[in-house]
């Protein structure tokens, strides 16, 4: 995901310094470049040679170290990077970056760097509350850099509250929205809806089904990765939330049908991912089942058809787009859905195939539009959501 993508990591005196070799392991294993600068009291917590071994890269330390090749180090390292990250960022480093001074090699390097600049703070937390701290914290804002808020927690001091460094993983995500995609999607509010609804029968008993909502996550994830401000309307599923999307978790149908037709109302797609459940239990029955000697009064009822309420109100601008899970007559069925709900564009699988369907980290679908049908090969979910992105870019109005 990273491959070609250069990442610069400075790294400042802290406890928190041990994390950002689980980071550069990280960033490495996708294939980024990982360069890591070091100020002289970050030595004093872990040693170099660590982000050397798993970087293949030399660590940074001495602005006039002479052991590297003839080129001005900090300004060269400056050109190639596409993101500078600085994890675990001291008061200190805070405090030079924003008032300009550059006495060492990662302040010389990031000021001479033109890509984007992420300040990861970690200190106690009267440091981190302090005034002057939070005054500079905002003029590194206003210079253009971005800055990671800390975690609350128990520090290393034995105090708690803010001034805790995040984890490796909330980092990689920082970096990963800023320089993993293009963003030609900027600007563009997207609706996605994932996973499985649920209709009570009883207040014990549902109807649901074994949908587990990972083709409507990877969607929602590379969206926001190519600059989409994104709503996932997600059912019931065991998925880690996707970071920087506004999540809207929902239960039966009807909620799933008020979320979406909620966002539609300002949105530019709408993907509905989702597999709702085909009843939901109505107000009013006389219809009985029996099963084991018990009377169970089940009223099933259909639910409210989503995308077909917003295919026949579809205004124009909006982009609509639906999965159709079929078993046979694949293409037929996926067509009439398709004029039947007034859409721009179904996506097709049939779960009778291996790699496709429910539960498996690879999908194969066929992207069917009034002009045209076109098959995709196997993929892993995350590519085929991006084959989907690309396609809705280039076909939408």
């Amino acid at each position: 995901m990273l491959k070609g993508k250069t990442v610069v990591l400075g790294v400042t005196g802290s406890i928190a310094a041990y994390k950002i070799a689980g980071l550069a392991s990280m960033l490495v294993k996708k294939n980024a470049d990982v360069h890591v600068i070091m100020t002289q009291n970050a030595c004093n917590f872990i040693n170099p040679i660590t982000f050397e071994t798993l970087t293949g890269n030399k660590c940074l330390v001495d602005t006039f170290d002479r052991n590297f090749q003839f080129n001005v180090e900090h300004v060269s390292l400056a050109k190639l990077a596409d993101i500078f990250l600085v994890a675990p960022a001291s008061a200190d480093i805070i405090g030079k970056i924003a008032n300009g001074i550059a006495d060492d090699m990662l302040t010389t390097t990031i000021m001479a760097c033109k890509c984007p600049k992420l300040i990861s703070p970690a200190m106690n937390t009267n440091m981190y509350e302090n005034p002057i701290v939070q005054d500079n914290l905002k003029k590194l804002e206003n210079y253009g850099y971005e800055i990671i808020q800390p975690d609350s927690g128990r520090l290393a001091c034995g105090d708690t509250g803010a001034g805790k460094m995040p984890s490796e993983e909330v980092l990689m995500n920082y970096i990963l929205r800023t320089i993993a995609r293009k963003k030609d999607m900027s600007g563009i509010k997207l609706c996605v809806s994932a996973g499985p609804t649920r209709e009570k029968l009883d207040p014990v008993r549902f109807i649901s089904n074994n949908s587990t909502g990972k083709m409507g996550y990877a969607i929602a994830k590379m969206a926001m990765l190519r600059g989409a401000y994104v709503t996932l309307v997600s059912g019931n599923v065991s998925l880690e939330p996707v970071p920087f999307v506004k999540m809207a978790d929902v239960t039966s149908a009807q909620d799933m049908y008020d979320a979406v037709t909620e966002c539609a109302v300002d949105s530019d797609i709408i993907i509905m991912a989702a597999a709702v459940a085909d009843y939901r239990p109505a107000t009013v029955s006389d219809q009985k089942i029996k099963k084991k000697d018990t009377d169970m009064s089940i009223a099933l009822d259909r639910t409210k058809d989503i995308l077909g309420t917003l295919g026949s109100s579809k205004r124009e601008g909006l982009y609509l787009c639906g999965f159709s899970m079929e078993t046979e007559n694949l293409l037929e069925n996926s067509r009439a859905k398709l004029d039947k709900k007034n859409l721009d564009l179904i996506v097709a699988n049939n779960v009778k195939v291996e790699g496709a369907g429910f539960g498996t980290d690879t999908n194969i679908v066929t992207l069917i539009s009034r002009e045209e049908t076109k098959e995709l090969p196997i993929m892993s979910k995350e590519e085929v959501a991006d084959s989907l992105l690309d396609y809705i870019m280039e076909h939408r109005k």
